[in-house]
């Protein structure tokens, strides 16, 4: 099992930053994903950004060039730094850790850009 604890979410104004941090406790394997995703009421989950524990990195096209996923593998715990927000950036963000085919969430947070 895997748990997920959220923190950086918060209100922002438009232009503004907010850095994202979810770290990872329990027991898993060495090599895994962690990312963020984002969901607006009633639409689907997607994707924001994922990184490998060998470093690689995808990112959603919408935040390309923004946000900045990184990881610190011996605290397990992934940061999304996101610059240049927009309004339409807000919504419920969730952790994601996964482990083989095994998905894991956080509970999510909430981050608020105001124009």
């Amino acid at each position: 099992q895997v748990q997920l604890v959220e923190s950086g979410g918060g209100l922002v104004q438009a232009g503004g930053s907010l850095r994202l941090s979810c770290a990872a406790s329990g027991t898993f394997f060495s090599i895994n994903t962690m990312g963020w995703y984002r969901q607006a009421p009633e639409k689907q989950r997607e994707l924001v950004a994922t990184m490998h524990s060998g470093g690689s990195a995808n990112y959603a096209d919408s935040v390309k060039g923004r946000f900045t996923i990184s990881r610190d593998n011996a605290k397990h715990t992934a940061y999304l730094q996101m610059n240049s927000l927009k309004p339409e950036d807000t919504t419920v963000y969730y952790c994601n850790f996964r482990d083989g085919s095994v998905n894991y969430w956080g509970k999510g947070t909430l981050v608020t850009v105001s124009s």
